[in-house]
């Protein structure tokens, strides 16, 4: 069984950068692809950002492109999201996932495609 851990969140001012790390860990971690994930009070969870496992692939939701990047270390099995530019509307619990199976690009944008959640780190940016 997999577990995600996120870290790095806290309060920043507009303008300023996170840097949110995903560790996985269990007996035989495997990947397709790794998405962050955020969800503000009273919205639906929304992607951010996912990068696949093996090729590096990368995608991003429109509002935070220029501004976030994802990667990751396969040796470590951890994703970072690179949080850059930060805004009010950024503000949100992010959230980390996995999914462990083959699947065209658009399915990474929807939370369904993933099997592997994480228990979220919070993200404010005061204006």
């Amino acid at each position: 069984q997999v577990q995600l851990v996120e870290s790095g969140g806290g309060l920043v001012q507009a303008g300023g950068s996170l840097r949110l790390s995903c560790a996985a860990s269990g007996r035989t971690f495997r990947a397709y692809v790794m998405g962050w994930f955020r969800q503000a009070p009273g919205n639906e969870r929304e992607f951010v950002a996912a990068i696949t496992w093996s090729g590096g692939s990368t995608y991003y939701r429109d509002s935070v492109k220029g501004r976030f990047t994802i990667s990751r270390d396969n040796a470590k099995n951890t994703v970072v999201l690179q949080m850059n530019v930060l805004k009010p509307e950024d503000t949100a619990v992010y959230y980390c996932a996995r999914r462990s199976t083959p699947g065209p690009s658009i399915s990474y944008y929807y939370t369904s495609s993933y099997d592997s959640w994480g228990q979220g780190t919070q993200v404010t940016v005061s204006s």
